[in-house]
């Protein structure tokens, strides 16, 4: 999952309404009490994980390089921390007359961290670098909707599993007309778009990139954002400092940012608790209790919405889930009420929809699975036959993951009388391999955390056939045509008629387990005298301010 977090203040013009005019407002989002004692040479620690792979915009979909690439980067859109209408950042304009055809402009003179200008063709070489199939970029299928996709990055034949080899390296979609300006022909009509281009598979790459090797440039990303990259020791740390030459409206007061590279929540928010780490995203499960966090923190405790839900994915791979009466069945029989009161003292909300209800376009009682319904959960189990063996619910244990998961297998276990217990995984990283490796031998903690605000988010990169983030490799032909219809609509009405349709056949069939919408409790410092966290948890460097 990944998402684009800092909001630009900048107007947009656009012959159809494409994102929101004028400037974005930041929200309270949680903020600290205000001051102006901020200082220019200031520094701060927060908090992170190890990032899965290199720091490559288009290859990443976790959010512990998510937050780094974020950082990095400013894309030709971006979305305000009060989850508002997306705007634009470093496009200076995004017009059509078709949704079809799009004409952007960006902002003249910016620039990546080599101190290069930003300009049209580092977009377009970007994302046709990006999009073609030899290079194995993890969000590859983002730049589908683009005219010539197909050429560069071919599906499989019918009855085969192996794509052919691509036709062409640039997608015919894309042209650029001057340094400041270029065109994107889409395959129909998409009115969405425009609202996707925050996110950073769309970031643009400077000309640095194309003269080194991917894994070279992912340790020592070269962006464009109001921090530049420092240095990066693995498992340790990586160090980000300002951009003096960052001319957007999102520039950072502070000097340096050091992101720790924590392998346990609980060292980390004992790290916050004596003040030697001034931002956590997420308060760990055990301090929720009673509100224990409340207690440690005082005024530096704070709480906010985001629009994530915490999943359970079904490694479809595996004979054994391939049964849809079966998968109901275990959706059917978590207590998710029980576990939200009991485990997370009432901080999370029980699931009830395959979209999470902050997202535009989404209907916030679409999962008719996600009630508890032990009878009907006895009668689907009857009518797959049952389950012989052991039903593993894995989870990586390096995150407050085992308590909820232990109490997921538990309601299954007590439910159905299937032998269900959770069993961690040491790390994130190794958690995240064998995902990817699709090696998965049982259901499988996962969260989405929404890339930008449309209910297409949703359906694409989790439930579409070889979707960027369709790690359990649902695929459904009924799903693939409504996404396409979705995605093929002129109007956004009509966009999410479509994805409604879709979602009705992911109902249906069950790919995944809806469990929980997240509520963030995150931390503070002393030091922060001010503080703000993006529509999706994390901390806006823009709005960090510290005592002197």
């Amino acid at each position: 999952m990944r998402v684009s977090r800092r909001a630009g203040a900048v107007a947009i013009t656009a012959t159809v309404a494409l994102v929101a005019a004028g400037c974005s407002s930041k929200s309270d989002g949680g903020s600290t009490n205000t001051s102006t004692a901020s200082t220019s040479n200031a520094s701060i620690t927060i908090y992170g994980g190890q990032p899965e792979n290199g720091l490559l915009p288009a290859n990443t979909t976790e959010t512990n390089g998510g937050k780094v690439i974020d950082y990095l980067w400013t894309g030709l859109v971006s979305y305000p921390d009060d989850g508002g209408a997306p705007v634009n950042a470093l496009a200076d304009s995004i017009n059509t007359t078709d949704s079809k055809v799009y004409t952007i402009k960006i902002k003249p003179n910016t620039k990546f961290h080599d101190g290069t200008i930003v300009k049209a063709e580092n977009f377009v070489k970007a994302w046709n670098w990006d999009a073609l199939a030899t290079n194995n970029q993890s969000n590859a299928s983002f730049f589908s909707d683009i005219q010539g996709f197909s050429d560069v990055n071919p599906s499989p034949p019918a009855g085969s599993t192996k794509a052919p080899a691509p036709k062409a390296k640039e997608m015919s979609g894309l042209k650029v007309i001057d340094d400041t300006t270029f065109q994107v022909t889409l395959n129909a009509p998409f009115s969405i778009f425009p609202t996707k281009l925050g996110y950073s598979a769309f970031m643009p790459l400077p000309d640095a990139f194309f003269t080194t090797t991917p894994d070279a440039f992912g340790k020592h990303p070269i962006g464009n954002g109001p921090v530049k990259f420092v240095s990066w020791v693995d498992n340790q740390d990586i160090k980000l400092t300002r951009f003096d030459d960052y001319t957007l409206s999102d520039k950072v007061k502070i000097k340096d940012v050091d992101i720790k590279l924590y392998d346990q929540d609980s060292a980390a928010y004992d790290d916050l608790v004596s003040g030697s780490l001034d931002f956590m995203p997420q308060i760990p499960t055990a301090a929720l209790a009673g509100d224990k966090y409340k207690t440690d923190l005082g005024d530096r405790a704070h709480t906010a919405p985001t629009p994530t839900t915490g999943i359970i994915s079904f490694p479809m791979y595996d004979k054994r889930f391939q049964n849809v009466h079966l998968r109901k069945a275990v959706s059917l029989a978590i207590d998710r009420q029980s576990i939200t009161d009991k485990i997370f003292f009432g901080t999370r909300k029980p699931a009830t929809s395959w979209s999470n209800p902050l997202t535009p376009g989404g209907n916030p009682t679409d999962c008719t699975v996600c009630k508890f319904d032990p009878t009907t959960a006895k009668s689907e189990l009857a009518a797959a036959g049952g389950f012989k063996g052991d039903m593993v619910f894995y989870y990586n244990a390096d995150s407050s993951h085992k308590e909820w998961m232990e109490a997921v297998a538990n309601s299954v276990k007590n439910t159905l009388g299937i032998n269900a217990r959770a069993e961690g995984v040491p790390t994130f990283a190794v958690f995240r391999q064998q995902i990817q490796a699709h090696s998965m031998k049982g259901p499988y903690r996962a969260a989405w955390q929404q890339d930008y605000p449309s209910v297409e988010d949703w359906i694409g990169p989790l439930y579409v056939t070889n979707g960027s983030s369709n790690d359990g490799q649902f695929s459904n032909p009924q799903v693939d045509q409504f996404y396409k219809e979705g995605t093929s609509a002129a109007s956004l009405d009509a966009a999410n008629a479509a994805f409604a349709k879709a979602t009705q056949v992911i109902d249906q069939q069950v790919p995944a387990i809806p469990v929980y919408f997240y509520e963030e409790q995150w931390g503070t410092s002393q030091k922060l005298t001010k503080a703000v966290v993006t529509n999706v948890g994390e901390l806006d460097l823009s709005s960090v301010e510290v005592s002197s």
